[in-house]
């Protein structure tokens, strides 16, 4: 998790003179890929993990929440027989992702995705073996009851043999207002978590980008979530008729003391002041 605070809309402004900013010429949707998604790791945890589960390959997965559905087309990049459905809420970055990403597809992989502008409790596709919620979108809903909802709705849409993916994050850190910069080539991705209740588990964050020029895009993503836990996740599962729900742990890299990338099933983990994980859970 990264974080941040805009203390002055003087940030906001570009710089003087007739020369367009890095801001202005800056694709939010293109920094968010570039910053926070990793879908040739995300894949490969998700196709061997299904394998390990069910003995052979998926090609049918549907992503929630699919933002700019990257994960959709790198699904279907990988095989000929792989499909894959993305629904978002929001037809604006699904507009993005057409263009983007499917468009940059080879023709027959194009073919292969179809994306829904829908709500993902609602919307009606044919079952899919895995079916996706990543980057914590789920969170969202608030509310015990709206987020089993949602849960069941997943049960529903998925196949005999499906598989729901989910992923997570915690630790003490994550319950701090807070920010953290990373240099990426170009620009600095700053993660804010503005303020967190905590009798409600409400926690609002956003997405900074800051520019070599000194502009900065403040504000380029917003979140308004509850901080959900690992027990409360794993309950609502169970309860919206899930089986067999495990999760997936960082493990530790013995010379850096950091995590070594790879996530297997595990019943500990670490009070680590930050972490994320991998929940799978199986109709």
């Amino acid at each position: 998790m990264k974080s941040g605070k805009n203390k002055s809309k003087k940030r906001n402004n570009p710089p003087t003179g007739n020369t367009t900013s890095m801001r202005d010429k800056a694709d939010r949707h293109a920094l968010y890929e570039l910053s926070v998604q990793e879908v040739t790791h995300e894949y490969e945890f998700i196709n061997s993990t299904f394998h390990d589960i069910r003995g052979y390959h998926a090609h049918d997965l549907r992503e929630d929440f699919c933002g700019t559905a990257k994960m959709c087309c790198e699904w279907v990049s990988r095989h000929s027989k792989n499909m894959a459905v993305g629904i978002d809420i929001d037809a604006n970055v699904l507009d993005w992702s057409k263009k983007h990403n499917v468009q940059a597809l080879e023709s027959p992989a194009k073919k292969r995705v179809n994306l829904l502008n829908d709500d993902v409790v609602l919307a009606k596709t044919k079952p899919a073996q895995i079916i996706l919620a990543m980057n914590f979108s789920y969170q969202l809903f608030k509310q015990r009851e709206t987020l089993k909802n949602y849960f069941k709705a997943v049960h529903k849409s998925l196949a005999d043999d499906g598989v729901f993916f989910l992923d997570a994050f915690g630790g003490y850190d994550a319950y701090a207002e807070s920010r953290e910069k990373t240099k990426q080539k170009g620009f600095t991705y700053i993660w804010e978590q503005e303020s967190y209740n905590p009798i409600t588990g409400e926690l609002i964050c956003h997405i900074h980008f800051h520019f070599p020029d000194k502009s900065r895009l403040q504000k380029a993503f917003t979140y308004d979530w509850r901080l959900w836990t690992l027990p409360e996740i794993r309950e609502l599962l169970e309860e919206a008729n899930f089986t067999n729900v495990t999760v997936y742990w960082e493990g530790t890299d013995e010379e850096t003391g950091e995590g070594n990338g790879i996530y297997s099933p595990s019943l500990q983990g670490d009070a680590d002041p930050s972490w994320v994980c991998y929940l799978s859970a199986e109709k």
